[in-house]
């Protein structure tokens, strides 16, 4: 995803949306997303996950890099990505997705990047 026009800084640049499930059912789902090499499961707290599979809107779209350019924050049991520094116009948005290596999804930020999401 790319920006249209410049973003200011801690600009909310989109709302991460979806079905609201358990880590549960999270988990179940998150096996099947893996096989294909994505993961749109994202944790609210410690008892709703968000799957942007399902319902999901244009944030779900947003990639993962170790030097994003986006940030999420969680607000009222909502997630919105928002923007960390000024992002010029058609600038990739990318926030780090923090999966602590769980997912097993190599890291393809950059070339030589060698980090496992």
């Amino acid at each position: 995803m790319f920006a249209a026009s410049p973003i200011s800084k801690n600009t909310r640049v989109a709302e991460y949306i979806g079905e609201r499930i358990s880590h549960a059912e999270s988990a179940r789902r998150e096996r099947r997303q893996l096989k294909a090499g994505r993961i749109w499961c994202f944790t609210v707290n410690n008892r709703v996950v968000i799957d942007a599979a399902v319902g999901g809107g244009i944030a779900r779209f947003i990639n993962h890099a170790c030097r994003p350019n986006c940030y999420a924050r969680v607000v009222d049991s909502r997630i919105w990505i928002c923007a960390a520094r000024n992002i010029r116009r058609g600038e990739e948005l990318t926030y780090d997705y923090h999966t602590k290596a769980a997912a097993g999804i190599q890291c393809r930020c950059r070339p030589g990047c060698d980090r496992v999401l």
